[in-house]
This record gives structure tokens, C-alpha cells and sequence, in this order.
């Protein structure tokens, strides 16, 4: 599996879009931060179709330590929920299935823009 970084998304977008890629490094960079910042002040944030992320709760526990099997303390914390929206869902189902564009025409969602993954098959 390989690994997409921030840099391979701005360059993909500025490619797409003609678009300077300064210009695209600074309108996704701020995209993070606000979406950081939404999160940080107990938001949830919902993207219809991608998924929506939410902040939960995890109250305190008791874990062991699977070397020592010394109890050890685990304080609450916040974490991030991310439950995937319907576009992603098909995407990944498809995926492993290996023909993302015929999945997508079925569902009714336009294949203009279908990026060809490893693995998939154009039909």
C-alpha cells in the first residue's frame, strides 16, 4: 500500500486546476486548520457524501501491560470519529473488488473525474 502526503494532494490539485501550487498549499493548509480548530472546540464536522468526523469521549481505564502484566492507568481522553460517507463507502467497497468505475455508474454518480487506482479496472 502506498502512502499519499500532503505534498503529492497539493501537487495533484494544482495540476488539476491550473492553479499555482503555492495558491493550492495555502488553501489546503488552511482547510486543516480550520478543520483542527472545529475539532479542538467540540464541533462535528460533516462533508456530505466524503463522512463526517466527530470528537469523543473516552472515559478512564485500567489496562495491563501485556510484558508485565502490571496494571497501568489510562486517563480519559478526546479522540476523533470518522465515519465514512456514501461516496467513500463505494469507492472502498469497489476498490476491493477491483472496478470502481461500473460500481460508480450503477450507483449514479458520475465517473467524469474517476481517478484510475491500482487495482482498478476501467470497464
Amino acid at each position: 500500500m502506498a502512502t499519499t502526503t500532503k505534498k503529492d494532494l497539493i501537487d495533484w490539485i494544482a495540476d488539476e486546476t491550473g492553479q499555482k501550487r503555492t495558491t493550492v498549499k495555502r488553501t489546503v493548509q488552511s482547510f486543516l486548520d480550520k478543520v483542527i480548530d472545529e475539532l479542538s472546540c467540540g464541533n462535528r464536522l460533516e462533508f456530505r457524501d466524503f463522512g463526517v468526523f466527530e470528537i469523543r469521549d473516552r472515559a478512564p481505564r485500567v489496562a495491563q501491560n501485556p510484558k508485565t502484566l502490571e496494571r497501568v492507568p489510562v486517563p480519559a481522553k478526546r479522540t476523533v470519529k470518522f465515519k465514512v460517507g456514501r461516496l467513500m463507502k463505494i469507492a472502498l467497497e469497489v476498490n476491493v473488488q477491483g472496478d470502481l468505475v461500473r460500481h460508480k455508474e450503477a450507483a449514479g454518480i458520475s465517473t467524469a473525474r474517476v481517478p484510475v487506482t491500482a487495482g482498478a479496472q476501467n470497464s
